[in-house]
């Protein structure tokens, strides 16, 4: 994760509500790469397992984080439960615990 700020932990119900801006978060293209692999990974284990992850990412407002379960990755988005959708472009990292 590239920025020093805090996030602020907010319950996944509050998601359909945020709004993001158009410009990607300041990644690298490793971190990119690997921020996607851990969104694969953390979906498979999601679905399979029922594993959560912690989900950091900035809406029009600021750097959030969320602990939950990965339904599905896209090429754009991230799907979390109830068809709730967070842009990639706004996701820093994710860390993957089991649930």
């Amino acid at each position: 994760m590239s920025s020093t700020a805090t996030p602020v932990l907010i319950p996944k119900e509050q998601i359909a509500s945020l709004r993001f801006p158009s410009q990607e978060v300041q990644l690298s293209a490793e971190e990119r790469k690997a921020l996607f692999e851990k969104l694969t990974q953390a979906t498979t284990l999601g679905n399979m397992d029922h594993h959560k992850c912690r989900i950091t990412f900035s809406d029009d407002e600021g750097m959030k984080v969320v602990e939950t379960t990965i339904w599905a990755t896209g090429e754009k988005n991230i799907v979390l439960k109830h068809g709730m959708t967070i842009p990639i472009h706004r996701i820093h990292d994710v860390n993957i615990y089991a649930g």
